[in-house]
């Protein structure tokens, strides 16, 4: 094998293309992704964020970065099912890294990763994030609405995260409601799919319960959320727990009936035509995993939003045409 390599994330010579490191060996970046602080070229960045001091239960997700990068190594190599390409032939892909945080001044926090998110976005690139507890799409809608302006939301979860807070609170379970009062989401095109759970608001967010969405097919959930959105700029965020415990058990608030991942996958694949302008993964809690179940799950989730966005770049027309 002279002409392959390992650790990729750190010898590769380029953004683009496929990795040569064995599944089971290798530096762990997303899927083999080059680690790096340079943002020069990239088209994508995967970033970490290991927080989980906002937990109303189980604390564990600031190991879902970790957990993630570990679980997604086996999808490089080949073309990624079940879009039936190499994802980084076309797209410059870059990991990022974690952002650090002072685990001693909770009150930091969001300044600093909506400070980290926005220096990212100037760059002209995507942002996919990896959490961490779900407070930290607090500060990432903030820094996506700077660049975008208000956005549609698109939140699978078992949760609503609509109740009421101070403004000041470090909770993973307010960010919602939030962000609607703060004009940063805009609710009449917003969607919250799988939710199996009671807040007192819902905002006029439109809501897909648990036990609807197992009785409708993906592509019309997939449908429903299209024309929800209309068109309009989106913001992503996939909390882990939307999914069953059956298929994520590594995560801290687990609410049983909820989907299958071969059901969630399927309506995120007939997602294409949302015009998806940042989303992260959230909520994966090693310590309750089972043989990488959740972070299999969450890792698959992260790589089907490269995939979208490496189709829809593939579907415009080149610059300057």
């Amino acid at each position: 094998m002279p002409s392959k390599s390992i650790d990729h994330a750190f010898t590769a010579g380029a953004m683009r293309g496929a990795a040569s490191d064995p599944t089971y060996a290798g530096a762990l970046s997303f899927m083999r992704r080059r680690f790096t602080k340079s943002l020069k070229g990239a088209d994508a960045v995967v970033w970490g964020i290991p927080f989980d001091a906002a937990v109303s239960n189980r604390p564990g997700a600031r190991f879902g970065p970790q957990a993630i990068r570990r679980a997604s190594a086996i999808f490089d190599n080949d073309p990624q099912y079940p879009f039936g390409r190499d994802l980084f032939e076309d797209m410059a892909v870059i990991d990022y890294g974690d952002c650090l945080l002072d685990y001693g001044n909770h009150q930091k926090t969001p300044a600093t990763i909506e400070r980290e998110a926005g220096n990212i976005l100037k760059s002209g690139a995507f942002l996919l994030t990896l959490g961490g507890d779900h407070f930290v799409t607090w500060p990432l809608l903030k820094a996506h609405a700077a660049v975008h302006g208000p956005l549609s939301l698109v939140q699978f979860d078992a949760h609503q995260d609509t109740w009421f807070d101070d403004g000041k609170r470090i909770d993973h379970g307010s960010f919602v409601a939030r962000a609607v009062r703060d004009g940063i989401i805009d609710p009449d095109t917003s969607i919250q799919i799988g939710i199996r759970t009671h807040a007192p608001e819902d905002f006029g967010i439109q809501i897909i319960h648990g036990h609807e969405l197992e009785d409708m097919r993906s592509g019309d959930v997939a449908s429903r959320i299209i024309a929800r959105t209309g068109g309009r700029p989106v913001y992503l965020t996939f909390d882990i727990d939307c999914l069953d415990p059956a298929f994520a058990p590594g995560t801290g608030t687990p609410v049983a009936g909820g989907p299958t991942s071969a059901k969630i996958l399927s309506i995120l694949r007939q997602l294409r035509r949302l015009d998806i302008r940042g989303a992260d993964v959230v909520e994966v809690a090693p310590a309750y995993d089972h043989a990488d179940v959740t972070a299999i799950a969450g890792a698959t989730v992260a790589m089907y939003t490269l995939g979208l966005l490496a189709e829809r770049r593939a579907s415009e027309p080149a610059s300057g045409t």
